[in-house]
């Protein structure tokens, strides 16, 4: 048995994809797009040697783009197995794919608009529509704890990982030649501190771990102090009448946002004012969280019992038509405007950036992780002129960092996940992080565990 390493490695986060290899079996677990450098489309084309009808399945960890956004792209190239995943995972990576497929086709436009005007022959997108139609089709439902068979010879079981709404990590026990081994997966895991998600649930025994390191050279603040610096933040753009925009995933951030809004409101902390999910994924995604309680933890059940939710309507506006999200360009504020993407590298978080970050009193909350290469990062690396759909802005806007509302566990929390398999003494593979955090976490695991971690490269094959 091998595995190859297919992304999310030699110090990149996105474009998480593991290779399962056995005498009877392929089994892909994640399949996910590259994001946010120069270098991503070229990497999220299938090599000419790729075949996918040739995978008995696919497995998923969780919805986010990085980890799914490359299934249609093998349906386009002939894959017709099964997916599995769990219900929730299924619901919102429906979502996530659709979106992306409708970017890939407005890019395509403007790309060919561009190569035309240069005179150069028009490129293709990735994927259609039409290639992410087959998904639900092909998607198998699983139950977290439940193992199933996936493929010959290989038996997996999803367990909660705690980092957005259905996120699971992946046991495989695979049987081949009269031998048993166990391979986990962790996903990406989440902080035990976030609300609304159960925290993750750490398996206990394995022979190879792949663990992701996105944050694993440091801990998140207290979450508590978080949530008391996401009020002053709040308080103080309603004092000074202003803006507050934050560019965020559909899923997981967006729902967190309105959570402590909601709570704040509730508690009457502060005066209701306009809060607007500027975000058609996003506004579907919540209708998921609806359909699925079961996944709610604790606090978040017994704040609904207290009224959390019922009040929103007269506070909360979808906007879900781009005629919509323009409108607000000419709402004053105070109001708090929750648009994709979460790294700034696209969709209408732009148009509110372009609108306003040369305002002083407009604040900009970034509360997720921001890859290399994009706006995002550039604003939470205090750039003071960034360019915008070819304009360039002064940036005078107040720009927030935000950390503690991560969906990703802090270093202490991974090597807490890890703990309880450190004494089976697996081989560890730090993937999903940059070189930094994950060279800071394999110190850690050294330290703790005796344990020496691996940092695989793009396409290294592991041997078990």
């Amino acid at each position: 048995m091998e595995i190859k390493v297919l992304g999310a490695a030699g110090g990149e986060v996105t474009g998480s994809c593991y290779l399962v290899s056995t005498g009877q079996a392929r089994v892909l677990i994640d399949v996910g797009m590259f994001q946010g450098s120069n270098t991503s489309e070229s990497k999220n084309r299938l090599s000419p040697s790729a075949k996918p009808s040739s995978l008995d399945a696919v497995l998923l960890t969780h919805a986010h783009l990085d980890h799914v956004g490359r299934i249609p792209l093998l349906i386009k190239h002939g894959f017709r197995q099964p997916i599995f995943a769990t219900d929730a995972t299924i619901d919102l990576a429906e979502i996530i794919l659709r979106d992306s497929a409708r970017l890939q086709v407005q890019d395509l436009e403007r790309q060919n608009r561009k190569r035309r005007e240069r005179g150069q022959a028009p490129t293709d997108a990735l994927y259609q529509p039409e290639h992410v139609e087959p998904f639900r089709g092909l998607a198998r439902p699983v139950e977290f704890n439940q193992p199933i068979t996936v493929a010959p010879g290989i038996t997996a079981r999803w367990r909660e990982a705690g980092h957005m709404f259905g996120s699971a990590s992946i046991e495989l026990q695979v049987e081949e030649a009269g031998r048993r081994k166990v391979i986990v997966f962790s996903g990406d895991l989440g902080p035990t501190s976030m609300p609304i998600l159960r925290p993750f649930e750490p398996f206990d025994k394995a022979d190879v771990v792949f663990l992701e390191s996105t944050y694993g050279d440091r801990d998140h603040r207290p979450y508590e102090d978080t949530v008391r610096e996401f009020t002053r933040i709040v308080t103080e753009a309603v004092a000074s009448q202003g803006k507050i925009l934050v560019p965020t995933f559909a899923v997981g951030r967006s729902q967190q946002i309105l959570y402590h809004l909601g709570i704040m409101f509730l508690q009457k902390q502060i005066q209701p004012f306009p809060v607007y999910l500027d975000s058609p994924m996003a506004i579907e995604a919540t209708k998921v969280y609806v359909k699925h309680p079961d996944l709610f933890d604790d606090e978040m059940k017994s704040w609904q019992s207290r009224g959390l939710g019922r009040s929103s309507k007269g506070y909360f506006h979808p906007t879900a038509t781009a005629a919509e999200s323009m409108r607000l360009n000419d709402i004053p504020g105070p109001c708090l405007i929750l648009a994709g993407a979460g790294m700034c590298n696209a969709g209408r978080i732009l148009h509110h950036l372009r609108h306003n970050l040369s305002k002083p009193n407009t604040h900009v909350l970034i509360v997720g992780y921001q890859g290399t290469g994009t706006l995002g990062r550039r604003l939470v690396d205090g750039q003071k002129l960034v360019s915008i759909h070819q304009r360039r802005l002064s940036v005078k806007a107040k720009v927030h960092t935000l950390n503690g509302f991560s969906g990703h566990a802090g270093q202490s929390e991974l090597a807490q996940w890890f703990e309880p398999l450190a004494a089976s003494k697996p081989q560890v593979y730090l993937t999903h992080g940059e070189d930094g955090p994950r060279t800071a976490l394999a110190q850690v695991l050294q330290k703790r565990f005796k344990i020496a971690a691996r940092l695989p490269r793009h396409g290294e094959i592991v041997q078990v």
